[in-house]
């Protein structure tokens, strides 16, 4: 019978396992094809001058993107219009690679935020539920907690306003304490992000002050990156409320020069004593590749005084540079203004960057305010 003849004609047998051998193979092969060319597509936008400034480089940027995704690569899921402008101007590879994973960590971050947020709020309307069901009695008990609830939020209003007085106060009779805005060519787009999370804890630690600076930023220019990050963060309703004076001057056209000391790690000069009469200038740098002498060399170009934190003098100094975060720089210069006393105002040093104080130190500070003291007298 034909259909037997068939069933047992061994060419025709081999020709139908071929056909199937071929076409696992390419479904196999597809895979490999898509990881092979997201791979070369980097290389490949650049030299066929698609990579531009204009919206097709930035759409081949996410379609780049898109096979990296594919191709099971660590990248975001969403990216903004900025970050895809940032990426497609990145030169080599591993840049681009660098770049996507360090968003894709971000991204992470912030989605395991959300989610535990989600189950914060769905344990406590759960709870609400359960509370909900009891009786008159447990009514009766949740009375005091929502006027606790009231009392606590009429006070944190008034503490607010509080704080606002106070900071309003200092910009009219304060003493002001200056952060130089003139470092953002000189940090990465991390770096500075960096900066201006500390600059707003900055913002924070003096506004709930017993005693405020004047903040000044100066060398803020109108279009430079600290600003479109600080507008960014704040919001532009928030940071035209912000009680701090931001201008595109240099600190030397606003204040006079004898008047004036650069805080640098990189002095030779101490700051033992406190001077109210001075305008202190914090460089408002985030350096993690430790660019030695750059804010003493900005100082010396314009020829101002300089001073260090004695931080060898009273600390066992065990690891690390002697560069601190400009929130840890606010809170020791608002404690040592406050109480003189550096035993306590280098308590805002990280515990992990010393080994306790120097043995006399305590005596050599007294000796200082003394003879301070004598002078004056």
């Amino acid at each position: 019978m034909p259909l037997s003849r068939r069933a047992t004609d061994p060419n025709e047998m081999h020709t139908l396992d071929l056909d199937k051998w071929k076409s696992v193979m390419k479904a196999r092969a597809a895979p490999e094809k898509t990881r092979r060319s997201a791979e070369d597509e980097g290389g490949h936008l650049k030299e066929q001058g698609v990579v531009s400034k204009d919206g097709s480089s930035l759409e081949a940027t996410r379609d780049l993107v898109a096979m990296w995704q594919q191709a099971g690569k660590t990248v975001p899921q969403e990216m903004t219009d900025e970050e895809v402008q940032t990426l497609s101007e990145l030169t080599t590879k591993s840049s681009r690679r660098k770049y996507l994973k360090y968003l894709a960590i971000r991204e992470g971050h912030k989605r395991a935020r959300k989610e535990k947020q989600l189950q914060k709020k769905t344990a406590r309307e759960a709870s609400m539920e359960q509370s909900g069901g009891q009786d008159g009695d447990a009514e009766e008990e949740r009375g005091p907690e929502l006027k606790n609830h009231l009392i606590m939020h009429f006070w944190d209003r008034s503490m607010d306003k509080l704080f606002g007085w106070r900071t309003a106060q200092a910009m009219v009779f304060g003493q002001p304490l200056v952060f130089d805005m003139s470092y953002d060519s000189n940090m990465a787009k991390r770096e500075l992000e960096n900066t201006v999370s500390q600059l707003m804890e900055v913002e924070g630690w003096n506004r709930r002050a017993t005693d405020p600076y004047h903040l000044h930023f100066c060398n803020l220019q109108e279009d430079g990156a600290y600003k479109r990050e600080l507008v960014k963060r704040y919001g532009a309703e928030a940071w035209d409320r912000l009680l701090v004076t931001s201008t595109d001057q240099q600190h030397v056209e606003r204040f006079p020069r004898e008047r004036l000391v650069y805080l640098t790690a990189d002095s030779p000069n101490v700051l033992r004593t406190y001077d109210h009469s001075k305008v202190y200038i914090i460089g408002a740098l985030v350096d993690r590749s430790i660019q030695s002498g750059l804010s003493l060399a900005n100082a010396k170009r314009l020829n101002l005084a300089t001073a260090r934190l004695p931080l060898d003098e009273f600390l066992h100094w065990e690891v690390g540079a002697k560069n601190l975060t400009l929130d840890q720089m606010i809170r020791i210069m608002l404690t040592f203004k406050e109480t003189g006393k550096w035993e306590e105002a280098l308590m805002f040093v990280p515990k992990r960057k010393y080994d306790g104080f120097h043995h006399g130190s305590y005596f050599g500070l007294y000796f200082w305010s003394n003879m301070e003291n004598k002078m004056y007298k």
